[in-house]
């Protein structure tokens, strides 16, 4: 039986619990979910709050690009990288506003190598925002 060892990445934002942000097993790399939050600030790109922090506008490009941002911190410091993701579950809040920008911005991502993807609408995720990743990427040689 293979042990798992813990990653967490000095770029990526801080978990919202108690979770690693990656464990390693054997040559797989398995991502807790990640959002388009900023390390070290409560701030989310795109997002715009009110004063109970509650969502009044939010752009679904800028969260995009900031979750995949994340994403390859997270892979990078594990000793991965974006090219080895192999399988992508996408949930979003708002599936029929937000799927085409979302859709567009994946195939630019991955034009070369797309992973498997799901992908899924939710009521809500913990923090106020619209898109999270949960991946499973190899890492070292195939």
């Amino acid at each position: 039986m293979s042990t798992s060892e813990r990653v967490d990445s000095q770029k990526a934002p801080e978990p919202v619990g108690l979770y690693p942000h990656a464990r390693r097993v054997g040559n797989l790399l398995f991502l807790s979910g990640v959002g388009p939050r900023e390390r070290g600030t409560k701030k989310i790109p795109g997002v715009e709050l009110d004063a109970e922090g509650n969502i009044t506008s939010y752009d679904i490009e800028a969260q995009c690009h900031s979750v995949f941002r994340n994403v390859r911190y997270i892979l990078e410091d594990a000793g991965s990288s974006w090219d080895k993701l192999v399988d992508v579950t996408v949930y979003l809040t708002d599936m029929k506003k937000d799927f085409p920008t979302y859709n567009r911005l994946w195939a630019e991502y991955f034009k070369d190598n797309p992973p498997c993807r799901t992908t899924l609408e939710i009521n809500r995720l913990p923090t106020p925002i619209a898109i999270e990743l949960k991946c499973i990427a190899t890492i070292g040689d195939e």
